[in-house]
């Protein structure tokens, strides 16, 4: 539920509370855009010996760890508890669990404060990580790459959001995981197969999955299983270093469908800008090929610094400063929603 109250006037500093996955981060962030502290808790080490986030684990450590979190982002930021206006978490889209022990502690923050709670859409923290070191301008068009979404989303104007496209099966931080598993790789997969690609001299052709015509849709699925398939081959012919090749063509062919979709889509909503958000943003090789590309159409490419692109508190704080600027707030009888709907999570015009 949103209680709506008139616009408030004066700075605000909103403390900011991310546990949508496996990184326990809070921060402290004035007016949208000044990152007084960041601090994150990664769980990377702990899950890497299952090959991927388990559930129930990611929970406990969010739980062990986020009241040192939050006691580190106020000593960082030099901050009063007393100095914070409101209180901002993540409501989802993410792992139950997880996103209910930030919940939790942001719901006892804002009532031992007394002070506005703001349930904040993940995906909108990531496409406004951008507005932490830039300033946007509508429309523009946001690519959003990371282990769970892969996603083309239309910003009309502030806060306004409109999903154009989306993954129809793996996201592409998952595809990466998965195709780097296949080859030897320890989760996260992602940087390996980044790295291998660009050390290769040969490349295994692999396909590209357009789909329909004018879809803005994505799928990896079958991707991934052409590289099973090749990784196959070449083990039953005694080929051993055909690792860097595969891992290049995966990496070409995910990056020809990304670039050409989002491309497209500049083109056809006559956009102002691309945002490149999410965690694959800090792909070297999707940088490199969405900066080619912009520059030849003439259209700014944003992307944001690499502690903003991975799971990170200050971004949940900047897309919550957009509900705070019109008094949007959210109950505290909310609850996490895994499924949570961006252009639900839209402001009020």
């Amino acid at each position: 539920m949103i209680n709506c109250s008139s616009t408030p006037s004066k700075s605000c500093i909103i403390l900011a509370i991310e546990t949508s996955c496996d990184e326990t981060s809070v921060a402290i962030v004035r007016d949208g855009r000044e990152v007084l502290s960041n601090m994150v808790s990664s769980q990377i080490d702990v899950h890497r010996r299952f090959g991927g986030v388990v559930p129930e684990i990611a929970s406990r450590k969010h739980v062990e760890t986020i009241t040192v979190m939050l006691e580190q982002a106020v000593d960082e930021a030099g901050i009063r508890m007393s100095d914070v206006d409101a209180i901002a978490v993540t409501q989802g889209p993410g792992l139950v669990g997880s996103l209910l022990v930030g919940i939790v502690a942001a719901k006892a923050l804002a009532m031992a404060l007394d002070i506005p709670l703001i349930g904040t859409h993940h995906i909108a923290g990531h496409i406004y990580a951008n507005q932490l070191t830039e300033q946007l301008e509508y429309p523009c068009m946001a690519l959003v790459v990371s282990g769970g979404h892969t996603e083309l989303v239309h910003i009309e104007s502030e806060g306004q959001f409109r999903v154009i496209g989306k993954t129809r099966d793996d996201a592409v931080g998952e595809a990466y995981d998965k195709v780097a598993r296949a080859i030897g790789f320890p989760y996260p997969g992602g940087p390996h197969i980044d790295r291998l690609a660009g050390e290769a001299d040969d490349v295994t052709e692999l396909p590209r999955a357009w789909l329909e015509l004018d879809s803005y849709d994505f799928s990896f699925s079958g991707l991934k299983s052409a590289v099973l398939n090749a990784l196959n081959q070449a083990k039953m012919r005694g080929e051993l270093s055909i690792h860097a090749a595969v891992a290049r063509g995966f990496q070409e062919s995910v990056i020809d469908v990304l670039t050409g979709k989002a491309m497209r889509a500049v083109q056809e909503y006559k956009v102002k800008q691309l945002l490149l958000c999410g965690g694959v943003a800090a792909n070297r090789g999707l940088r490199a090929a969405l900066s080619e590309r912009c520059k030849a159409e003439g259209v700014p490419l944003l992307v944001p610094p690499f502690e903003y692109c991975t799971d990170n508190a200050a971004m949940i704080g900047a897309a919550a400063y957009l509900k705070w600027k019109s008094g949007q707030f959210t109950s505290l009888d909310f609850t996490a929603e895994p499924q949570f709907s961006l252009e639900g999570w839209s402001t009020d015009k």
